[in-house]
């Protein structure tokens, strides 16, 4: 946890009433849950042998992102291994953004995911 630091401000778009309902949330169900879905779990096998994802598919992360400190987190998803398990990747940095980008900047990734959904639409 040393990528927080329990001194700095919530941001404008986080209230400290945001704050009660996640930590309420988290009390009842437990964060152990949250640890356990597939993407943290690579290491069990699941019987895929050759985890791909075929469709078209887009990923939005804030520059701000914690998660890019985690080490050689930001050198995978920028050198394009990242796309050896997702071929048709769109990439979008927002140079504002943090790790709740779609909360911070709702606009915004609304209007990213609906281009991404139109360049991808097909008509029947």
């Amino acid at each position: 946890m040393d990528l927080f630091d329990p001194s700095t401000p919530l941001p404008s778009w986080f209230t400290e009433e945001d704050l009660s309902v996640y930590a309420s949330l988290y009390e009842k169900s437990g964060f152990r849950y949250a640890l356990q879905i597939p993407y943290r779990r690579f290491s069990v096998d699941i019987g895929i042998s050759d985890p791909k994802v075929n469709a078209p598919a887009l990923l939005i992360m804030g520059e701000k992102d914690y998660c890019m400190k985690f080490p050689g987190m930001e050198d995978y998803i920028r050198s394009g291994t990242l796309k050896s398990l997702v071929p048709d990747l769109d990439i979008i940095f927002l140079e504002d953004g943090c790790h709740f980008v779609h909360e911070q900047l709702p606009h915004l990734a609304n209007q990213l995911i609906i281009t991404f959904l139109d360049k991808h639409s097909t008509t029947a």
